[in-house]
């Protein structure tokens, strides 16, 4: 049996110590830390974890632990990340996984000298319908992609972001781009593939915070797909939607925040009605979440490949999100790869500010 902790014990952790009780005797979740003593007593106790850490320095010095599960607020990600790593300890961190392009690249290069691994979690990669998708895609049996759309339509008011670490860019590293959307758009990336370049516009609209609320995009990707991304938290009627249009049908998924396959559907063009069939042979009522990456972060381990989702495939969802701030702050069209060092948007996703006064 593996052994886990998780550091931080705010809501989402909840969600990693329900996956972990679901993997049964594969890992144990044997502590947990939080700065918040009563908070991570309480939680250890909700559950029947045995002990509790004051910080991740004893955990790591007093603990054999094969995973580290970091779901602090975003500021703490890197840093904590690299901690684990230097004592070569794998690490599972929550969404986003650091505040920029530079802290993404110091976490691969410190990879490199250690034996643990960096896995983000980004987990409706994992449910079966999006693992069924990319299948088909690859397979050549949906055809050529042509156009897509991905909209994060969520609402979040004023009170949600009373908390101090929220709607600002040195805690959390951006709006609804960085936090609420990234999980629609990584999984978008995930289908598609490599993307070209954005143009993109950002806004903020009505709450009283330092990043953007809405966020819109036009993405044209290597293959030639055109698609938009939105991500919002203003829109009343939540939803989190996702459309493939490829040659021979049309692929949709609209939940909100975690698909099972009925929430799928599959549309076929004229003549091609063996796709949906070709769908339709592997069902599935699992909800796509934390438990199916779980499974997938142990499968590896077992099998002794590097854990999913990588650092190498998180660096382009982030490097999407640094182009599309980019983009919105400069009127520009920004091209894959443009953000290097030398760009503003490299080492904070504010880049050269958002063109709006700070409300803080």
């Amino acid at each position: 049996m593996r052994r886990a902790a998780i550091v931080g014990t705010g809501a989402i952790a909840s969600a990693h110590a329900e996956a972990l009780r679901a993997a049964g005797e594969r890992i144990e979740l044997v502590a947990v830390v939080d700065v918040d003593a009563d908070r991570a007593a309480a939680f250890a106790g909700e559950w029947g974890v045995p002990r509790v850490r004051p910080r991740l320095a004893t955990l790591l010095d007093e603990e054999q632990l094969d995973v580290v599960h970091i779901c602090t607020p975003p500021r703490h990600h890197t840093p904590l990340a690299l901690e684990c790593l230097a004592a070569n300890v794998n690490v599972l961190v929550e969404k986003p996984p650091a505040l920029s392009l530079s802290e993404i690249d110091t976490l691969i290069a410190a990879e490199r000298l250690s034996s643990g691994r960096v896995a983000t979690v980004f987990q409706h990669r994992f449910g079966p319908a999006a693992i069924r998708l990319r299948r088909l895609v690859s397979e050549g049996v949906l055809g050529r992609s042509l156009v897509a759309k991905c909209d994060t339509l969520w609402y979040r008011g004023d009170a949600y972001f009373d908390v101090p670490w929220r709607g600002t860019w040195e805690n959390e590293g951006g709006g609804p781009t960085m936090g609420h959307g990234i999980h629609q758009f990584d999984l978008m990336l995930s289908v598609l593939g490599p993307w070209q370049e954005i143009r993109a516009v950002a806004a903020r609209q009505a709450r009283a915070v330092q990043t953007e609320d809405v966020s819109m995009a036009l993405v044209t990707f290597a293959d030639g797909t055109v698609a938009s991304v939105v991500n919002s938290v203003l829109s009343p009627r939540e939803t989190s939607e996702l459309r493939f249009d490829f040659d021979r049908a049309t692929v949709e998924v609209e939940h909100l925040y975690g698909y099972t396959d009925a929430h799928w559907t599959v549309t076929p063009a004229p003549g091609h009605d063996d796709v949906v069939a070709r769908w339709r042979e592997e069902q599935s009522g699992m909800v796509s979440g934390h438990r199916c990456q779980m499974a997938a972060f142990l499968d590896a381990l077992d099998s002794g490949e590097t854990p999913p989702v990588t650092l190498a495939d998180t660096r382009n969802t982030m490097e999407f999100i640094a182009a599309l701030y980019a983009s919105a702050f400069t009127g520009t069209v920004v091209k894959a790869g443009q953000i290097g060092p030398d760009s503003p948007f490299y080492a904070t996703m504010e880049g050269i500010g958002a063109p709006w006064a700070n409300a803080r």
